[in-house]
């Protein structure tokens, strides 16, 4: 076994680990609940599967970027949530069941939106581009949806177990995916140079600013589901995207670089927002809630 194929084998299992730890937290009703909202599902759908492919199809075509870029550009634009968000958007005061919710309903869209938003870019920029249903739809149940059923599942036969054992396995699937994630980076920072310039780095940020101000717009009217619509929009799955680029463009080597640099450029430019969100959720809180209850003596 190469030490390519170990680390891939280690990104896999904890991306799987993180998210079956999500299901041993949660409940069918978590997993549903975007369906039984259709009018959050629409704004969810707009925020994430319109605004966002329309603004990479006009950054594509309308800047002189590297190809590599355009390429990423376009396989981010489509994918759909990542399967580690729900972590990064329970921590910034998202509400469990919308997280979760949000989760499941775009990746089960995913397996049909993917292809047909595609289908519909590959017809205005006369570039052949697709992916298949059933290569999406294996991405998505081996990433997010199987292991968080079963994780689900768990939690309805076995409660105790469940809580007992979900952030041990959390723990767990964060140091996996920072040991497997190491040696991607490392092999990857030299490639970098090749695509920074003629407005990569600005490209990127734009992208990923404007998710973020989207989802926050469009993820109300409860203030604990606008970062969460936020993140989910300016963040998506670097596997969904990968493998568009590898399998529509096999020639163009520096697409999966642009993805990876789109992750680093998305974790940076999502601080000041997490920030931000947390200073005005303190200051919307009752003051017996937000400072420490001080001695008279």
């Amino acid at each position: 076994m190469t030490l390519a194929s170990v680390v891939l084998l280690a990104l896999k299992t904890s991306i799987a680990l993180n998210v079956f730890a999500l299901g041993l937290n949660s409940t069918l009703l978590d997993a549903t609940h975007l369906f039984h909202r259709p009018k959050d599902l629409a704004k969810a759908f707009l925020s994430m599967n319109v605004v966002m492919p329309v603004f990479a199809a006009l950054m594509v075509s309308s800047f002189a970027l590297h190809p590599a870029l355009k390429i990423a550009l376009v396989a981010l634009s489509v994918a759909p949530i990542p399967p580690v968000l729900p972590n990064k958007a329970l921590k910034a005061g998202g509400r469990g069941s919308y997280t979760i919710g949000l989760l499941v309903a775009m990746s089960l869209l995913a397996i049909v939106v993917v292809p047909t938003v595609l289908q519909i870019l590959q017809r205005v920029f006369k570039v052949p581009i697709g992916m298949s249903v059933s290569s999406v739809g294996l991405i998505v149940v081996a990433t997010v949806l199987g292991p968080l059923v079963a994780g689900i599942c768990i939690h309805r036969i076995a409660p105790g177990f469940a809580l007992r054992f979900a952030n041990p396995l959390g723990l767990l699937s964060t140091v996996m995916l920072v040991v497997g994630a190491l040696p991607i980076l490392i092999t990857t920072f030299s490639s970098f140079g090749l695509l920074v310039g003629n407005g990569t780095i600005a490209t990127l940020v734009a992208f990923v600013v404007v998710g973020l101000a989207t989802g926050h717009l469009l993820g109300g009217p409860n203030p604990e589901d606008r970062p969460v619509l936020a993140l989910a929009t300016a963040s998506r799955h670097p596997g969904i995207a990968i493998a568009i680029a590898q399998t529509n463009f096999p020639q163009q080597k520096l697409a999966m670089t642009a993805v990876i640099l789109y992750l680093l450029v998305n974790a940076i430019v999502a601080i000041p927002y997490l920030r931000w969100i947390k200073r005005t959720s303190d200051i919307s809180k009752p003051a017996a809630e937000r400072q420490p209850i001080r001695s008279n003596t």
